[in-house]
C-alpha cells in the first residue's frame, strides 16, 4: 500500500517535514517514491507547501494519506478539490 506521509528532517527540537509519497512498508525517514511538498511548524503561521498536482495524481491512484498528512492536504485545499471534481454533475452534450 502506498501512503502519504511526512518524513522528518531538520535538527534537534527544531522539526521540518518533507510530505513523501512512499511504501507503507518503509520507514519514516527511509526510502519514498516522490517528494510532494513541505511543512515547516517552526515558522508563525507554519509554512505548508505541496504540489498540487502530484498530490491530486497521487490520490487519484490509490495513496492513502496518514492523519497529519490528510489535515495538511485538507488546510491547503487539495482535499476540496478532490471531492468537488468527484462530485460534480456531467453535463450533457447537447446543453447550449
Amino acid at each position: 500500500m502506498v501512503k502519504i506521509r511526512l518524513r522528518r528532517i531538520g535538527a534537534k527540537k527544531r522539526p521540518f517535514y518533507r510530505v513523501v509519497v512512499a511504501d507503507a512498508r518503509s520507514p519514516r525517514d527511509g526510502r519514498f517514491i516522490e517528494e510532494i511538498g513541505y511543512y515547516d511548524p517552526t515558522k508563525d503561521p507554519a509554512v505548508i507547501k505541496i504540489d498540487e498536482e502530484k498530490a491530486v495524481r497521487w490520490i487519484n491512484n490509490g495513496a492513502q494519506p496518514t492523519d497529519t498528512a490528510r489535515s495538511l492536504l485538507r488546510k491547503t485545499g487539495v482535499l476540496k478539490k478532490i471531492h468537488e471534481k468527484r462530485h460534480t454533475p456531467k453535463s450533457t452534450a447537447n446543453e447550449s
